[in-house]
């Protein structure tokens, strides 16, 4: 299973427990969720933005960390602290990063964080930048350090 389809499986669920139908949805956005889109996010046959994740989240009145699939590490990420990203290596990594890198400047702007060399990254971030990347929060993690986007200990 990809992890869009993960991540469809989660926002279904989420709301079928409001007790939501697509329909009703659309009606209650005031047509800002069309019932198409959100079922083919649900179906997984289309990505959603991290973006459109959080205001979807935020939408259903449920924590961002409810929609997004849960694994292992994140879960550790989470619990051992984070893990830290070399921006300027970020910046360096070129177009295939751009955006975990618009994700990181959001980051930076809702801490009012400037320093624009490491950026510490929650477990609920990586979830997120994991969806971005269309991939899974262990894989990315792995990529980001092959890449030498992780920051050494």
């Amino acid at each position: 299973m990809s992890y869009a389809q993960e991540v469809g499986e989660r926002l279904r669920r989420v709301r079928s427990e409001r007790g939501f139908s697509l329909q009703d949805v659309e009606r209650l956005s005031e047509g800002r969720w069309k019932a198409a889109v959100i079922g083919s996010y649900e179906r997984g046959d289309r990505n959603i933005s991290a973006t459109r994740l959080l205001e979807l989240a935020e939408f259903y009145e449920v924590p961002a960390s409810e929609v997004l699939p849960g694994d292992g590490s994140a879960r550790r990420s989470e619990d051992s602290g984070a893990i830290i990203l070399d921006l300027e290596q970020l910046e360096s990594a070129g177009d295939p990063y751009q955006g975990v890198r618009r994700y990181c400047e959001s980051i930076q702007l809702q801490r009012g964080d400037y320093n624009r060399r490491v950026l510490s990254i929650r477990g609920e971030d990586l979830r997120a930048l994991a969806v971005i990347a269309d991939t899974s929060p262990d894989a990315l993690v792995e990529e980001l350090r092959r890449a030498g986007i992780i920051a050494p200990d």
